[in-house]
């Protein structure tokens, strides 16, 4: 097992998501007892980058589809390892509280891709451990992979209809919304309802100073778990405390307009919202 953890981590372009790469970072070396290499997967208008994307010309990471400005950005790992080794993924909205070292140590056994939360025909990705080389036989070109606009949605398919390819892994590596668990039980909290998101309450008025608006168009609201809130307040506070400013993780420079889908209609999960019966029967939002 390589002594290093390579840790691939999908964020905004144009700095909307300061506070959560600076809180994802901290908690990982807080508890981490290896070291630890990160990429920021963000869309860059540079040519020379692996994350370009030019909208106006349809060259290079093809978004419209995706939720969010880095959905399909997990699908690349293998390919910017070159089909070596091992490396993780995660989405940017996370608090880790535990040793990532545990997650890098799981087991793939021979014929496993990656790792997953979810069972049958229902998996989630968001925090993901990849075998990159046995992952190339499973995933298209690099190129093809960039300019397909529903490569994101294909693979999530691909990978769903082949569970055998997904190595199951305990579902605290990836906890939903504090699933109705205390704090103790979590190893890898996904504040993951976009709409409820700690970190908006710094980030939304930050960037209304900086003339600005964040990539989330849909309707914010408050976490139901004071607890969950007042730990990322926490470990926010450590951060600045141990020396980190949000102003190491700004972009070189801004992408300007990503390209993406709507969240104006976005529900959320039921972790942190109330269905009507209407709305559990798929009859009204």
């Amino acid at each position: 097992m390589e002594d290093r953890i390579r840790i691939f981590i999908g964020c905004d372009p144009n700095d909307c998501d300061l506070e959560q790469m600076m809180v994802l970072e901290y908690s990982l070396r807080k508890h981490a007892s290896l070291p630890i290499d990160i990429e920021w997967m963000r869309l860059s208008k540079d040519p020379r980058s692996f994350w370009f994307s030019d909208a106006a010309t349809q060259r290079g990471w093809r978004t419209e589809t995706w939720a969010t400005p880095f959905s399909g950005f997990r699908w690349a790992v293998p390919a910017f390892c070159n089909y070596e080794g091992r490396a993780i993924y995660m989405d940017t909205d996370m608090v880790v509280l535990c040793d990532i070292a545990e997650l890098w140590r799981m087991p793939l056994p021979a014929g496993k891709v990656l790792t997953g939360k979810g069972r049958k025909h229902s998996w989630r990705f968001c925090v993901s451990v990849w075998d990159c080389a046995a992952a190339r036989a499973h995933l298209p070109p690099i190129e093809t992979l960039r300019s397909d606009p529903q490569s994101h949605q294909k693979l999530m398919r691909y990978f769903a209809d082949r569970p055998e390819l997904i190595q199951p892994m305990p579902s605290d590596y990836n906890n939903i919304d504090g699933e109705e668990k205390p704090v103790e039980a979590i190893r890898i909290l996904h504040y993951s309802d976009m709409g409820t998101q700690f970190s908006h309450r710094y980030a939304f008025p930050r960037l209304e100073k900086e003339g600005r608006r964040h990539w989330f168009d849909g309707t914010v609201l408050p976490h139901p778990r004071h607890d969950l809130s007042a730990l990322f307040d926490r470990y926010y506070e450590e951060a600045l405390a141990h020396g980190l400013r949000l102003d190491d993780y700004r972009t070189p420079e801004l992408f300007g307009m990503t390209i993406k889908e709507s969240q104006r209609d976005y529900a959320g999960n039921r972790r942190t919202r109330k269905r009507t019966l209407w709305q559990r029967l798929g009859l009204g939002r």
